[in-house]
């Protein structure tokens, strides 16, 4: 039973004006670990990352698995929405994710997504790890108990990973979309293809942050510390509780989502 991954971290979006810090970190950092677990890791890293790239990546290591392999997919970078063009989304967009190319090339929307990973055989296990998010409203909880972020008169300030589709929508498209989102369960991208453990809600943002002086997605930074403390055997509905006991936080106002069925989420973990 083969394992593999594909990790994707996007800093660079040319012409935005909406750069971020910590994704490469993350793709970085998710590919280490995956491969500590036996894992074969593509890392895909900025201009790496354009669309055209990752569609040909998540086509290939989808098609390649057999019955019985695992294979994950984690995505770091900015998410965004766009107009819904086949009516099945309640609030009229489709969520998506943003590849380094997204201001002249456009998104990877949740649709497209859905087509992607469900070309994948039977028995396949199939994870997205999505670090990014794609609409937003903040609400304050508790008290942190991640690391504080650098302090000092100069300190690096947190982001949010969303990039608002006025940045690369045409004013035709842009105008279909109103004034603002419904608020709707989460459906964020790749639906039921594949088991998704999202770093938020889709009406909330995923913070780009710093830990320690150095950046990382929170919810990728609290989800790789959560996986180096569970007990072996552990199934991802273990894993996503022990992510939900430190996140949101009142500094990371983000709820992590784990989206799926009873069967996957009983899946144990990066298996």
């Amino acid at each position: 039973m083969a394992k593999t991954a594909l990790c994707i971290g996007i800093n660079d979006y040319p012409g935005t004006g909406s750069d971020l810090a910590g994704c490469v970190n993350d793709a970085n950092d998710w590919a280490r670990a995956l491969t500590a677990r036996g894992f074969v890791v593509e890392t895909l890293l900025d201009a790496q990352a354009r669309g055209k790239a990752m569609r040909e990546a998540i086509r290939a290591i989808v098609s390649s698995a057999a019955k019985g392999d695992t294979v994950v997919i984690q995505y770091s970078g900015h998410g965004s929405f766009v107009p819904d063009t086949n009516g099945d989304e309640s609030d009229g967009t489709d969520e998506c994710l943003c590849p380094h190319d997204i201001n002249t090339r456009g998104p990877i929307t949740d649709d497209e997504l859905y087509e992607l990973l469900s070309a994948k055989a039977p028995g396949v296990k199939l994870v997205m790890l999505s670090d990014s998010c794609h609409s937003g409203t903040v609400a304050r909880f508790n008290p942190i108990t991640t690391p504080p972020s650098t302090r000092g008169a100069h300190a690096p300030q947190r982001t949010v990973r969303f990039l608002a589709p006025q940045t690369f929508l045409p004013r035709k498209q842009l105008a279909k979309l109103g004034i603002s989102r419904g608020m709707r369960r989460a459906s964020s991208p790749g639906r039921h293809a594949a088991l998704l453990m999202s770093g938020c809600q889709d009406t909330e943002y995923s913070y780009d942050a710093f830990f320690e002086g150095r950046p990382n997605g929170a919810f990728s930074f609290v989800a790789l510390r959560e996986l180096e403390a569970l007990k072996k055997g552990a199934t991802y509905a273990d894993w996503f509780t022990r992510i939900r006991k430190v996140l949101p936080s009142q500094q990371y106002p983000q709820r992590p989502n784990l989206f799926g069925t009873a069967t996957m989420k009983g899946w144990k973990v990066l298996a």
